[in-house]
């Protein structure tokens, strides 16, 4: 992890302080580009998401899918954390705490279009940061890299049905013209492009040559992040100053359903017998949230303004903190981890080696 993503926090941070500063110095231009839109897209913030998900998905090899077989245990795992358990725990809790417990202290009228975005967040697994927590905690490169493949390949056909399913079970009405919009031009495009000019790249380059491409777009995707930030900050400036709980309000279900995720994937690796540096990586995929896609769909859906597009917001300013705590708890409990009588039985019957994909 660079010094600049270590410190990622800190910058979302200030981008709160700059965009609710420059939202309230300068609200003419922050209304003239939220006017600068399309089929209720927003052309401004369309090219940020792209110059954002791009580069992170030039990471993602297809090819990496022939590798599922051989940790079919930890990808069965992911999956269901993944799809079958994240968005509907998140929902419950978007339910509980912001619909019930927190709703005497929330503005009346964005209720549910904060439960809205805790869905959107949670609908989408992340894509990219997965690669820096999984190498901090030794996790196997195969696995992460064919799960991540994955996952993106399942989020293109189950995205916009799971959040359609749970926005109308919150009583939320489903705009599906800008959902389908959405989810094609903030995942099935953004796909297909990264993986031509990952290929393009690599026929010019070879794998050294990606790499280096990467490397240098990768600073790029976390200005245009950041830049987002700014502009959703300067829209939503005087009512977080009205309000400043607002975003610890909605930090509370973020947090328990990331530590929730990560303990149930880490628990239920350990009754399958998975190795740890399967399980490891398993349980940060199913915790953390691909926030640039889901900052990018609440914008689409609900507007700059939304209680959503704050709820998603909310995701990325504790993201690394987070993470980094799930890393040290699966790092720290090797041990116990590797105590268990299912992981000896199978670490017994199939060398490391193996289960790393060693020659």
């Amino acid at each position: 992890m660079s010094t600049f993503e270590r410190y990622l926090t800190l910058w979302v941070a200030l981008c709160i302080a700059v965009g609710i500063a420059l939202g309230h110095m300068m609200p003419s231009v922050f209304q003239a580009i939220g006017r600068a839109e399309i089929a209720q897209v927003n052309l401004p913030v369309a090219v940020l998401i792209w110059l954002m998900i791009v580069p992170m998905l030039l990471k993602i090899d297809f090819a990496a899918l022939g590798e599922v077989r051989r940790y079919w245990r930890g990808i069965g795992v992911t999956l269901f954390i993944n799809w079958a358990v994240k968005p509907f725990s998140m929902a419950l809790l978007g339910w509980l705490f912001i619909g019930y417990l927190f709703r005497d202290m929330l503005p009346a009228g964005q209720i549910d279009s904060y439960i809205a975005g805790l869905i959107l967040l949670a609908a989408a697994p992340c894509t990219a940061m997965v690669f820096v927590w999984s190498n901090l905690s030794d996790g196997e490169p195969h696995f992460t890299l064919s799960q991540v493949a994955l996952n993106d390949l399942v989020m293109v056909f189950a995205f916009a049905p799971v959040v359609a399913l749970l926005l109308g079970l919150s009583a939320i009405t489903v705009p599906w013209e800008t959902l389908l919009l959405s989810v094609a031009l903030y995942i099935v495009v953004p796909v297909l492009v990264a993986q031509i000019l990952r290929k393009v790249i690599r026929d010019r380059s070879g794998p050294s040559g990606l790499k280096r491409v990467i490397a240098h777009l990768q600073p790029i995707s976390l200005v245009a992040l950041l830049t987002t930030l700014v502009l959703l900050f300067g829209f939503q400036g005087e009512q977080i100053l009205r309000q400043p709980m607002i975003i610890a309000l909605l930090a509370v279900p973020i947090l328990i359903q990331v530590y929730f995720n990560a303990g149930f994937a880490y628990l239920l690796n350990r009754w399958a017998g998975e190795a740890h540096c399967v399980a490891a990586p398993s349980a940060l995929i199913g915790a953390s949230n691909f926030f640039e896609l889901a900052v990018a769909a609440a914008i689409s859906l609900f507007g700059f303004e939304s209680g959503a597009a704050l709820a998603t917001v909310v995701g990325v300013l504790i993201e690394v903190p987070v993470m980094l705590s799930v890393v040290a708890i699966v790092n720290r409990s090797k041990g116990w981890y590797e105590s268990g009588a299912a992981v000896r039985q199978r670490a017994d019957a199939v060398p490391i080696g193996e289960i790393r994909g060693a020659p």
